[in-house]
């Protein structure tokens, strides 16, 4: 689960001087129950971490849906009981959080199908390409996909902008001096640099922005010069719901990609109060 000191912060940022709508409004002792409910098919995660929201609040919560599980438009996801005012304080933020990780993990797992019924042995993975990491990464774990590098710091990856100014052999050469634990990948555009990367001890060689015509002409190369197994094959760029089994079809043993997190589009979850306890 995300911290819980990280889910508050967002807290934070949504009520600095308190929700002064329901301080107004609604007496403190009131207690009220409430449920958090689906409003559309899909995969539910951020469950965890609504739950630690609103049990820091004193607000007892009943799971009826885990992370992970499918859910159907309508169904209780959490049942809510406690102070009124904690309830709705806290409201937006557990939504935002459940939305936005069932959204990427409804479509990772819609993606995961499509490519496993391609290709049992092929990984879909997310990017870096989102400043909410915590939240979506475990939401690609959830959805069952793999998360690639969590930071900078995780996995060395040689991109174009590092080698525009070291040559590929030298970068793959000095990386592998670095460390003997970081697993060094080396993103190419052409066959010739696929060779290269694999052929300097690269463990990891990214196929970049190559059509599967490209792409399956280096993998023969690659094979042909006794390369293949010398490194795993990830695919990214341009990549998308409508195209990716072609992707899979090939020998390839990861797909990533940036839209998962970047451009993901919210999963609908409403909070609705029953009434008062």
């Amino acid at each position: 689960m995300v911290s819980l000191e990280y889910l508050l912060r967002f807290l934070g940022e949504d009520t600095p001087f308190g929700d002064v709508t329901s301080e107004a409004v609604i007496p403190d002792n009131i207690a009220a129950r409430a449920v958090i409910i689906a409003k559309q098919e899909g995969i539910i995660a951020g469950v965890e971490e609504a739950k630690a929201l609103f049990n820091h609040f004193g607000i007892k919560v009943g799971v009826k849906k885990h992370d992970g599980g499918e859910v159907g438009k309508g169904e209780v996801i959490l049942e809510l009981e406690g102070n009124a005012r904690a309830i709705l304080l806290v409201e937006r933020t557990a939504l935002n959080v459940m939305g936005r990780m069932s959204g990427i993990a409804t479509e990772v797992r819609k993606l995961v199908e499509k490519v496993r019924a391609v290709n049992p042995n092929v990984r879909v993975a997310g990017t870096r390409k989102t400043l909410l990491k915590p939240l979506d990464k475990r939401a690609l774990l959830i959805g069952g996909g793999e998360p690639h590098r969590f930071s900078l710091s995780d996995a060395i990856l040689i991109k174009d902008n590092h080698l525009a100014l070291v040559p590929l052999e030298e970068a793959i050469k000095r990386a592998k001096a670095f460390s003997v634990y970081k697993v060094v990948e080396v993103e190419v555009e052409s066959l010739e640099d696929a060779v290269k990367a694999a052929k300097a001890g690269a463990d990891v060689v990214m196929l970049d922005n190559m059509t599967p015509d490209e792409i399956a002409e280096t993998l023969e190369t690659l094979k042909r010069e006794g390369l293949r197994d010398r490194v795993k094959i990830e695919v990214s760029g341009g990549i998308t719901p409508e195209n990716i089994t072609e992707y899979a079809k090939l020998e390839v043993d990861i797909i990533s990609l940036g839209y998962l997190t970047h451009s993901i589009r919210n999963f609908d979850v409403s909070l609705e109060v029953i009434g008062k306890v």
